[in-house]
């Protein structure tokens, strides 16, 4: 389903009506029409950003063209032709087990232009993306988030966290392992193609992840139109003892007044396993002149904390970072392995509807799940939120943390086996924005 083509799906007309209603106009942009640099406009007024060239608006339209870009209009306003509110979207894959994974409908660019709040827009353009994924069949939408307050009123829910690292060099002496490989630098110009081959590996063995594409590729190499930094741009691939490149890493370096201090900012670092993992850290900690290297979404717990003599030297942050809302039950559930046999009936809250019901989960021995409504003489043994059964999905929440906060009410056994039974194989983890 990754494939589909979501160009061809129509506007939804629940949204379509209740924009109207409000005066407001509620229509697919081309990215090859006139209505793209307005588009663009708006969505960098919603993050902040100032006004693109033409070569940073031809740079995206690159990317932009496979995906559905809606907008929302006053044409009442001093700027007709630029929305009011924005967000694009498209088909994409979530991995949900190591090896396994499931269509996602990932939405992105999600804005509302200050002058225009509590106007519904926001209601409108992200009830319309949900209802339209559903009814193409997809069981699971997600997003990244700049703001934690948002998206839970639609049913959305954190399923993987993430930790901004930094690390003091000084002190981090490395005490992990000596990888038996070699680095080798890669020319700027080579990055988004080895990025791009050893991310896909790394990503369908990681509960979690998504696709990259290549213009996020291209920003990471430094390669995109406005990127002040690109020419600081350097990569180390590693290659096993085999010669198979199994990692790479992609960093700048920013000078400090100390000139023994630099700080190395990591802009990627994907490694396919342990070895090379271990061998590009050690590569960036002990990097000459440099006192501080920084990095984002990295593991909730980074495991180069282990590889260090000082692992207070080590300070991560950890975020909330991506976001999934379930549609529909028995495609989500079913769509990865369980640790363990269970058989629960959930009975799920959605004000939205979509994954409203009881439902019961059988999970055999083989970690396969069945996924069907359940009868209605058949009491429900856990009561959750959509909410909570979305961060529930991937295994990286606990239901019992989550009965804490009243956003799920079960008895203690039955916890510990919902618990037992959604332990991941690997701890779920996005490691892109997108």
């Amino acid at each position: 389903m990754a494939s589909l083509d979501t160009l061809t799906l129509p506007l939804d007309p629940t949204s379509a009506a209740d924009l109207a209603a409000s005066g407001l106009e509620y229509e697919r942009v081309d990215a090859d029409g006139e209505g793209f640099r307005p588009f663009q406009r708006a969505v960098a007024r919603g993050f902040l950003g100032g006004e693109s060239t033409d070569d940073e608006a031809e740079n995206a339209r690159k990317t932009l063209r496979t995906r559905r870009l809606t907008a929302v209009y006053d044409r009442r306003g001093v700027e007709p032709a630029v929305p009011v509110g924005t967000i694009d979207s498209w088909a994409s894959e979530l991995t949900t087990s190591p090896g396994r994974v499931a269509p996602l409908w990932s939405i992105s660019a999600v804005t509302v232009a200050a002058t225009h709040r509590r106007r519904g827009i926001a209601r409108a353009m992200i009830g319309g993306e949900l209802r339209t994924a559903a009814a193409a069949g997809f069981a699971i939408a997600g997003l990244t988030v700049t703001e934690a307050t948002i998206y839970g009123r639609w049913g959305f829910s954190p399923a993987a966290w993430a930790s901004d690292v930094q690390i003091d060099t000084g002190r981090a002496r490395w005490t992990g392992p000596t990888a038996p490989g070699r680095l080798d630098f890669v020319p700027r110009e080579a990055v988004v193609d080895r990025v791009a081959a050893v991310h896909e590996r790394v990503r369908i063995q990681r509960p979690g992840s998504v696709p990259g594409w290549d213009g996020r590729w291209r920003g990471i190499a430094g390669l995109a139109p406005g990127d002040k930094s690109g020419e600081k741009v350097r990569a180390v691939a590693y290659r096993g003892a085999d010669g198979d490149e199994t990692g790479i890493l992609v960093y700048t370096i920013d000078e400090r007044d100390d000139f023994s201090a630099h700080e190395l900012e990591v802009r990627a670092l994907f490694a396919v396993d342990a070895e090379a993992s271990a061998a590009l850290w050690r590569f960036a900690i002990e990097h000459d002149l440099v006192g501080r290297v920084k990095a984002w979404l990295q593991p909730a717990v980074p495991p180069v904390q282990w590889m260090v003599a000082d692992r207070r030297a080590v300070t991560a942050t950890l975020t909330d970072h991506h976001w999934l809302r379930i549609l529909d039950v028995p495609g989500a559930l079913g769509s990865r392995r369980y640790a363990g046999a269970l058989d629960v009936v959930l009975r799920v809250a959605d004000p939205l509807g979509f994954a409203e019901g009881t439902w019961r989960l059988r999970v055999g021995a083989d970690g396969e799940a069945v996924v069907t409504r359940a009868d209605e003489s058949e009491a429900s043994e856990v009561e959750l939120t959509v909410g909570a059964l979305s961060s529930l999905l991937l295994g990286g929440v606990r239901s019992t943390e989550l009965a804490h906060a009243g956003l799920v009410r079960a008895g203690a056994d039955v916890l510990v086996s919902v618990d037992r039974a959604f332990t991941p194989e690997a701890t779920p983890l996005l490691d892109i924005w997108y």
